[in-house]
């Protein structure tokens, strides 16, 4: 057996129609983990709030690494306005979040819908109004925590919607 490094492995390069919404997600790390771990799973955009560590920030760029110049972005400042703009073009608005309502990851399908958005809301509230999502996940866990952190949850939502859709 031998380990590969990055030269030796050439990925099947493939985009989604996925768009990820960050709803005020503060810490820098979890920003620049969005970047690297939406690049890899080939998300078509990413949409931060303007109160969010900006991509000129010094940790943001360390760990995102240079997956900020490969994907799409843009900063919103009404969040409201954003998913309802999103709506009218005809996305589906899912939080990844746990509610009285949530469907379980595994039994969601993806594939029934043209073009997702997935939602992450902030590091201690949650989703911010989430009355404006058509639908909410969450990740089934067996440990006494009953959340994790979000860019863990956006990982393992991706590889989810993305081993149904390819």
């Amino acid at each position: 057996m031998k380990q590969l490094t990055h030269f030796d492995i050439e990925n099947k390069q493939q985009q989604f129609p996925i768009t990820i919404v960050c709803d005020a997600i503060r810490t820098p790390e979890n920003i620049g983990m969005c970047f690297r771990i939406s690049e890899s799973f080939g998300v078509e955009k990413i949409y931060f709030h303007e109160n969010s560590p900006s991509t000129e920030n010094r940790i943001v760029k360390k760990t995102a690494r240079n997956t900020v110049n490969q994907i799409e972005h843009a900063v919103y400042s009404d969040f409201t306005e954003i998913i309802n703009k999103l709506k009218q073009e005809e996305n589906t608005i899912i939080g990844i979040e746990i509610t009285d309502k949530s469907i379980n990851i595994q039994d969601f399908n993806f594939k029934n819908h043209k073009k997702i958005v997935l939602l992450l809301g902030s590091e201690r509230n949650g989703i911010e109004n989430i009355d404006l999502v058509d639908y909410t996940v969450a990740i089934p866990m067996f440990g006494r925590n009953s959340s994790m952190n979000v860019i863990h949850s956006l990982a393992i939502t991706l590889y989810e919607i993305t081993n149904q859709m390819k």
